[in-house]
Order: structure tokens, then sequence, then C-alpha cells
């Protein structure tokens, strides 16, 4: 078979249960292209994407600014490692870390080694700086977190999937139950070894759990008091998805650490990043931490481009309006069904719980007739949809979507 021949859906997903690794468990459909706020399938059927790559095309599928910075960086140049210096990075640093309003930036890949890199700088910032004794500095994490899946991150997770048969696991992380302070403070006062509090503001990839009002900015509060550092991983969350360019933004808290990745790029390429001030990055000296491909010149256009769209085109403030509409017209059919128990989420990142048990098949079903409808989501924890479209979709748009998934859901009742 050539490299470029035309495959059926029922070929490519053959291929990948062949050849790959089973390590996902796809919806049954198959992606050959993306423009805006959709996709097609290889025979060509056009769907509404309502997931966005969990939240990686916040600026829609193959935005033309964002391609025509990947393209004309990649006829330039592409790679140096940091052996050396390229004339990208610092323009990336100097625009992100303004953007952000943080001094520094760590440059990396994905969200889990961002995650990683968060977990290193905390932990040397504990010994060099906190006078915690070396090696026993620890981290509070929330219960039901999801911060990536490499050996250091599932060491903290409660999920029996990412966990089990993979120990022996890393110490040094403490868990406490999500949006509770009381926890989190008794956590904190009876351990003078803690150096960080790493937190999704949202807690995603659980189904779309937010906080109670003033959580972020009372566990802010209380890191300030026990003088420790407040990690926030927005990795998901970020860059305009919940209607603030960052998720803390709707408290006003400033992290001491943020971490970033997924829409960084637009979608386009992996890049992330983790931003603090001077005071906390000071600690990372060469040979500290890196990557190859980390900062690479690639990255670095895709990078400024992709945050450029978010604020010339208004798209933390279309998630705003947007996500309030979407709530309150789903909210005026769930209030006249069983089938769907709630909605919640803020801007354009939200969930349904579906009235069935987690280990019904009731959200798979109806991510299935969803595909058929003509609109692409997933379930997270069984009875959970998660439903997070591109950020340029809309007003009609968006309507047009809701009325698809009422629909949907119609048909199960």
């Amino acid at each position: 078979m050539a490299v470029l021949d035309h495959l059926t859906s029922q070929q490519a997903m053959d291929l990948e249960n062949e050849y790959g690794a089973h390590n996902y468990h796809p919806l049954p459909v198959v992606i050959s292209r993306g423009e805006g706020v959709y996709v097609w399938d290889a025979e060509g059927k056009k769907y509404y994407d309502f997931l966005s790559a969990y939240s990686s095309l916040n600026q829609g599928h193959c935005h033309p600014k964002i391609i025509n910075a990947l393209v004309g960086q990649a006829q330039q140049l592409t790679l140096t490692s940091r052996a050396f210096y390229n004339d990208m990075l610092g323009r990336f640093e100097e625009f992100a870390s303004k953007f952000f309003k943080f001094d520094k930036l760590l440059p990396m890949n994905t969200g889990a080694e961002a995650v990683e890199t968060a977990i290193k700088i905390c932990r040397k910032w504990a010994y060099e700086v906190n006078g915690i004794d070396e090696n026993e500095a620890k981290i509070v994490v929330c219960e039901n977190n999801f911060h990536g899946r490499t050996t250091t991150i599932i060491s903290f997770s409660n999920d029996p999937v990412a966990r089990k048969n993979f120990g022996p696991y890393t110490p040094g992380f403490i868990k406490v139950p999500y949006d509770d302070l009381e926890s989190l403070e008794n956590a904190l006062k009876s351990d003078d070894t803690i150096a960080g509090f790493l937190v999704e503001p949202i807690q995603g990839e659980a189904g779309v759990y937010v906080p109670s009002d003033g959580y972020l900015r009372q566990a802010k509060a209380l890191c300030e008091k026990y003088g420790i550092l407040f990690i926030a991983d927005e990795v998901q969350t970020g860059i305009g998805r919940t209607g603030q360019l960052l998720a803390v933004d709707h408290e006003n808290v400033k992290p001491d650490m943020l971490i970033l990745g997924k829409a960084l790029s637009g979608g386009v390429y992996p890049v992330s990043a983790v931003l603090a001030n001077n005071e906390i990055m000071k600690v990372i000296k060469p040979g500290n931490h890196g990557s190859t491909y980390g900062g690479n010149p690639l990255a670095a256009a895709v990078g400024m481009a992709a945050l450029e769209v978010i604020r010339d085109e208004n798209l933390t403030e279309k998630a705003e309006y947007l996500g309030k509409l979407f709530r309150k017209e789903l909210n005026e059919y769930i209030a006249n069904t069983e089938k769907v128990l709630l909605v919640r989420g803020k801007g354009l990142l939200n969930a349904i719980v579906i009235n069935d048990d987690e280990d019904g098949d009731t959200a798979w079903n109806i991510c299935l007739k969803l595909r058929d409808n003509g609109l692409l989501a997933k379930p997270t924890h069984g009875n959970i949809i998660r439903f997070a479209p591109p950020l340029v979709m809309t007003e009609e748009q968006i309507k047009e979507c809701v009325s698809i998934i009422v629909n949907t859901l119609k048909e199960f009742e």
C-alpha cells in the first residue's frame, strides 16, 4: 500500500488495531480533514468537533495564521537543540512571558513534560530557597486529578486503570479531596516538608468539576500562609477555554507556577511551558533540566501565532458568552427530562452527567448516536460526556449543536 493511497474508515481502523498498541479506545470515526469547528471523515461526512483534541484546538482546526507560521518557519529552520541559540526562542519566551505576566518561561513539548518540569522546579526551590532538607520535599495534589501518565504522575493518581501494574510508585505526594479547603489546610499545617500545591483549576478529565466560588483564591492564600508554591495546571483549562485567559483568572489568582500546553500551539505542534517569576525560576541551572525539542524554533513560531489568534480574535470573550448560552439552552432541556442530571462547566469547557452509573454504556451509546447525527464527543468516567468545541464557533453554530445534542438525547428517553 502506497503511503498516500486513500483509506476507507474501516481500513484505517483495522491498521491501527493490528499495528498500534491498544492504549486508547477511540470512538469509531476516522477523521481525515479539519477546518475551523468542522472535521470530515475518510468518506467525506462532515461533523462538528465537540472535543477539540481535549482543548488543544481552541483556535479551531488548521487556523490559517498558525499554519502559515508553521510552514514559513519549517522552510527556514526547524531544530537546533539547545546546544545553540536560535533566533525564535527568545522572541517566544518574551512574548509568552509578557502575555501571561511572568518573568520567565521554560519550554517543553507535552503537557505531561511540563508537569514533570514544574515538580522538579518546585522541589529544587524547596531545598535551595525554602530550607527543606534534601529528598524530603512533598507536593500536595487533589484526588481525581489528571496531570498526565508518566510514572511520577500516575504515582499520585487514584485512577486504577492508569496505575495498576505500573509500580513501584514515586513517593513525595500527599492527596487531599478536591474543593476541600479544610483538608488542604490540615495537610499543610501538619507537615513542614510540603513544598507546593499542584491543582487543576477545573478538573477536566474527572468530569469537568468546577470548584466552589472562592476555592482557588482561598487555596492560594493558604499556600502563602504556609510558605509553599501554588502550581496551576492549566494545560486543558488555560488559553481562553473557560471564558478567561486562565481559569484561575475567574478568582483573580496569580499562581507561583503556571503550566501550559495543548492550545499553546493551537493543536498544530507539541508545545508546552512552565512559567514563573525570577525568584523561583532562578533555581534551574545549566544541566538541571532540558529537552532536545523543547524550545525549538518551529514550536516558538507556532506558539506566538497561536497566542496572537486568541488575542486578536477575542476568543476568550467568545468562550465566556457562548458557554453561558450553551448551558442555558441545555438547562431548558434538562429541566424536563430524567435522562440528564445536570450540565456544568465554565466558558466552553462543559459536561453533562447522564442518569446512569459509571459502569453503564448509555453515555457511550449517546456519543455513537451523536456521531451519526454529525457531532463528535466522547464520554469520560462512564456516565459523563465532555463538550469542548473550538472557541471560533459562532452563536448560530452553538445553537445548531445544542439542537443536535438535545434531539439525540431525546432518542434515549
